[in-house]
């Protein structure tokens, strides 16, 4: 067997390997290898120093290349397309277990998510939380994601002129919670160096100065619009809003739809939608008249107690198989019946689902 150092069995000896195998040589014999060893290299040095540039040149190219594709200001960055991931602490040699929040929000599919109409507000909820308390748990990854999947929720505002509302609180969440982060850079609450989270919060601003400036476009179609129809048909569009200040909103458009929106029973029904009847009875607001004002009510509420969350489509968790995928995605299910052991998740239960 080879040694690496002086055979104890004969001092002055080594075992150096040949072609024909392992061999003792003496002190002699190493420095007349080592001699012609330094011969054929000082004539084989201008090759070998030639492709040493040229490799060196391919590494910094290659490594440039990565920085670029990493950078926020890449025009292409890269997004992960996965339907569905493996979610559990521990990981084995047949699958990987994706435990911290980081690794989930960069693995799932959320950039197709924002283009479809269905999943749009469910994505732009989780924005928020992670905006308001998890944005120093996430990796330099997850957060360059996040920024890139924000400027196209924005970008998407822009081109389709809707949910700019939203878009506007959320922009200001994220903005107020950097301010106060980046006042601890020093205490590595946030990746990154702080000139980075400097740029970003300024186009966090522009991006907000954008949307302050958007018009509507009116429509140019000339046929019925919602003002022309009747009042009873008003009011049942308006009862399938669940956000009042939606109704305050549509509210103002003409004096007709003002009426219409300052139904009672139109708050009530939004009132006992979000909130349960002891919530409803610790804040009742009784007008001159004896009657319960249920607008008044239902902001106050608002002020008070959680949102009643309701979306199109929502991500789901299978406990069988602790997968976590989309709806309309097939998963690996191993259990007999899926779908009773599917959940959906709620963008605060995504967040939960990762606090082992």
């Amino acid at each position: 067997m080879p040694f690496l150092g002086q055979d104890w069995r004969s001092p002055g000896q080594s075992w150096v390997k040949t072609e024909e195998g392992w061999k003792k040589s003496t002190e002699d014999e190493k420095n007349n290898n080592l001699s012609e060893v330094v011969q054929s290299f000082s004539k084989e040095e201008a090759y070998y120093k030639e492709n040493l540039l040229l490799s060196l040149n391919y590494d910094a190219a290659a490594k440039k290349r990565k920085k670029d594709l990493l950078n926020n200001n890449t025009k292409v960055p890269y997004f992960h397309k996965d339907q569905w991931i493996y979610v559990h602490k521990g990981s084995t040699k047949e699958r990987h277990g994706y435990c911290t929040l980081g690794e989930a929000f960069n693995r799932l599919d959320f950039c197709s998510a924002i283009k479809d109409p269905k999943r749009f507000n469910y994505v732009v909820r989780l924005l928020e939380l992670i905006a308001k308390s998890q944005l120093p748990s996430l990796s330099g990854v997850a957060l360059k994601n996040f920024m890139n999947i924000l400027e196209r929720v924005v970008q998407k505002v822009l081109d389709d002129q809707q949910n700019v509302r939203p878009i506007k609180e959320l922009l200001q969440t994220l903005y107020g919670s950097l301010c106060s982060l980046v006042k601890d850079m020093g205490k590595s609450v946030l990746v990154g160096n702080i000139n980075i989270w400097v740029y970003r919060m300024e186009n966090i601003l522009q991006w907000k100065q954008q949307l302050d400036n958007i018009q509507i476009r009116r429509p140019a179609t000339t046929g019925m619009t919602l003002t022309d129809l009747p009042a009873s048909l008003q009011l049942n569009i308006m009862r399938c809003l669940s956000d009042g200040r939606d109704i305050v909103s549509l509210g103002q458009v003409c004096p007709d739809l003002g009426v219409v929106s300052e139904d009672r029973l139109l708050w009530k029904n939004l009132c006992q939608y979000h909130f349960t009847d002891r919530q409803i009875r610790k804040r009742l607001m009784v007008s001159d008249k004896g009657h319960l004002e249920w607008k008044r009510m239902y902001f106050k509420m608002t002020r008070c107690y959680p949102h009643k969350e309701q979306y199109c489509e929502t991500l789901h968790f299978c406990t069988h198989c602790h997968i976590l995928f989309w709806k309309d995605t097939n998963h690996p299910c191993t259990a007999n019946n899926s779908e009773s052991c599917c959940v959906p998740v709620s963008p605060q239960g995504f967040i939960n689902l990762f606090k082992f």
